[in-house]
């Protein structure tokens, strides 16, 4: 048995996978937690390490399982090849994203802390803040310097954006 890499269409990781899987093929499709900014609020999703690819592991021995349902599965684009040989993934690299991916915490933030921010709205519009975390309501809490005096302000997310 050896990993491949198979490439979806886009975003149709999770069908492509999900086909794949219904089929009897084993996959592993690599997530990572990221905040993203939704309808003004900053939520944690899961979503692909690799956009458009996956690990599928398929036997080349005389009783393993046809790869030709693999091109005309649902959300399937190819199974990515080097010429004529489909490319092979070693089991170590795979171990190793496997292992990186599991620990559930959040690895993409939307703002990192210390980072400039500028504020959009409010009384404050148009100053600098230093982002500090999120508040755990899902407002962001940011360092405004007043008066040469550090103070924390809580925001909505919609009412900073980064500095470019």
């Amino acid at each position: 048995m050896n990993w491949y890499l198979i490439h979806t269409k886009p975003r149709l990781e999770q069908c492509a996978l999900e086909n794949l899987q219904q089929q009897g093929f084993e996959c592993f499709l690599p997530q990572i937690r990221a905040e993203k900014l939704r309808r003004g609020k900053l939520v944690e999703v899961d979503e692909p390490l690799f956009p458009r690819y996956f690990f599928i592991q398929l036997d080349t021995g005389n009783h393993a399982q046809s790869w030709h349902p693999i091109r005309s599965t649902k959300g399937v684009s190819r199974l990515v090849s080097f010429g004529q040989e489909p490319a092979k993934v070693g089991d170590d690299l795979v171990d190793l994203i496997r292992a990186q991916c599991s620990s559930g915490a959040v690895q993409q933030r939307h703002f990192r802390p210390g980072e400039t921010l500028q504020i959009t709205d409010g009384p404050f519009s148009g100053l600098e803040a230093i982002y500090q975390m999120c508040d755990g309501e899902q407002r962001v809490m940011v360092l405004l310097n007043i008066m040469s005096k550090p103070v924390k302000l809580s925001l909505e997310p919609t009412e900073v954006r980064k500095i470019s």
